[in-house]
């Protein structure tokens, strides 16, 4: 009977795998002592920047499916941290905001975030986070080929 191959440890899919389980479990230690999940975090990420978004667009950069965004949009009202808005240019839609409560909520959680997330130094985290958004948006290009 053949040995099983073993995983060599540079093995780029392994090894992206494996720091982004690490760093998500440090996150979500951090998230949980918030109260604020990983999917929340996501969301209210996006709208603190205060431009406001429709549920499509929050769909895609929180990378959940709709039905589950909009439970989740829901709850974040229930909470009074968002709030929605007809969109003044199509009154179709519905925009995503923070609300000066969210805002609040989210400026902690951010912190608590940045204050428990590792660092490489030396410039490495600009150039890991470069070539991480290099390697995104060549895979994403050969998808659509």
């Amino acid at each position: 009977m053949p040995t099983p191959t073993p995983r060599r440890p540079d093995d780029l899919l392994h090894l992206l795998t494996r720091a982004e389980r690490l760093a998500a479990r440090r996150l979500q230690a951090v998230l949980e002592a918030e109260g604020c999940s990983l999917d929340a975090w996501r969301v209210l990420a996006l709208l603190s920047d205060g431009e406001g978004y429709h549920m499509t667009a929050i769909a895609e950069a929180a990378l959940l499916p709709p039905p589950t965004l909009t439970k989740l949009i829901d709850q974040l009202v229930d909470q009074n941290l968002v709030h929605r808005r007809v969109d003044p240019y199509d009154r179709r839609r519905v925009l995503a905001h923070l609300t000066p409560r969210g805002r609040e909520y989210w400026q902690r959680v951010d912190h608590a975030v940045r204050a428990g997330r590792p660092t490489l130094g030396d410039g490495e985290d600009a150039l890991l986070r470069s070539l991480l958004a290099r390697l995104a948006a060549t895979l994403e290009e050969q998808a659509h080929v």
